[in-house]
């Protein structure tokens, strides 16, 4: 770089952020020729006491099936929480496909179930609705920084390619 031209400290980051990102080793990469999409949903508005769906989050189960029903899905995975199933159940059987149940307290193993999905959904559009803790963790993994998608009706899509840097679109559905 020339002597007086500066890199704004933002731009710099992002770019030093997109680079160690792709280059670390444990981001997540979708097989040769193909580019993996994993949709990423935050169980709908539930309860404090039973946590169970709410009248509100039935209404964004039903909103999620609006919002990502011509998104090619092939395969949903959920954590075996009733919130979190009654979240994509609507979807599911819109969809006509199974849900993956992964175990309830599914955040230590969010290593293997990314590998999971991009070793048997490689190439395909994937989604997973987890809980705050897990969603964070997924998320870095697949190389997005910042909170992930953990507030109600945040619905981010991250492309997974086989190499370089993903593509992270971060959008809202629902109320």
């Amino acid at each position: 770089m020339r002597a007086g031209k500066r890199i704004p400290g933002l731009v710099l980051v992002l770019l030093l952020s997109g680079w160690v990102a792709a280059c670390s080793g444990g981001a997540a990469r979708s097989a040769a020729g193909t580019e993996t999409s994993i949709i990423m949903v935050r169980h709908a508005e539930r309860t404090q006491i039973t946590k169970v769906l709410t009248g509100k989050g039935h209404a964004r189960a039903r909103d999620l099936v609006k919002a990502v029903a011509d998104m090619n899905i092939s395969a949903i995975y959920s954590p075996d929480l009733e919130r979190n199933l009654d979240t994509v159940k609507p979807l599911a059987q819109h969809l006509d496909v199974e849900i993956t149940v992964t175990p309830a307290k599914s955040t230590p193993l969010v290593n293997q179930i990314v590998d999971e999905m991009l070793d048997k959904h490689s190439g395909k559009t994937i989604l997973w609705v987890g809980n705050v803790d897990n969603l964070r963790k997924m998320y870095w993994r697949l190389g997005g920084d910042g909170e992930g998608p953990i507030e109600y009706g945040d619905l981010f899509i991250i492309k997974i390619p086989e190499n370089g840097p993903v593509n992270i679109v971060k959008t809202r559905f629902g109320m």
